[in-house]
């Protein structure tokens, strides 16, 4: 079991033993779409970090955009219930990037690369977004990458 899949179990357990509902159902979530993962990859392989990390941070976005959907329709009280889960996703959530971290990070990959132009945009976006995996949206990445290599 992979670092972030084992604490993800391990805050199963202490949710339980603190009665705390909002975490246990949110984890309990993850914990199932990391399973629901492993048997798509086959049952014999561990889920990585970085997989678990880009199905936390998924899950993530989908409980903000949940929670917008709910606030529009003037449903506060299913608002509040989405963004608990949000933020006890996020704790489990590595820091996420600034811009200029991104950008720094973006002109760094470009360099090592050797890339000139737009031609190379793809192999950048491969490895910037594994690089950058969980810890910065792929619009940003892919906004840096494309302003830095049309200079």
């Amino acid at each position: 079991m992979s670092g972030l899949h084992s604490q993800i179990s391990s805050g199963i357990k202490d949710a339980m033993r603190a009665k705390d509902k909002v975490k246990l159902a949110t984890l309990r979530d993850a914990k199932s779409k990391f399973m629901l993962e492993q048997s798509k990859t086959g049952a014999t392989e561990d889920l990585s970090d970085s997989e678990a990390i880009k199905i936390l941070s998924k899950l993530y976005k989908q409980r903000l955009e949940t929670a917008e959907v709910y606030k529009s329709q003037s449903r506060e009280d299913l608002a509040e219930d989405e963004l608990a889960q949000a933020k006890v996703l996020n704790e489990y959530l590595p820091s996420a990037l600034d811009n200029s971290e991104i950008e720094s990070k973006v002109i760094e990959i470009i360099s090592e690369l050797g890339a000139s132009g737009m031609g190379d945009m793809g192999k950048v976006m491969g490895i910037a977004s594994a690089a950058m995996a969980g810890r910065a949206d792929g619009k940003v990445i892919s906004g840096f990458v494309r302003s830095n290599l049309l200079k």
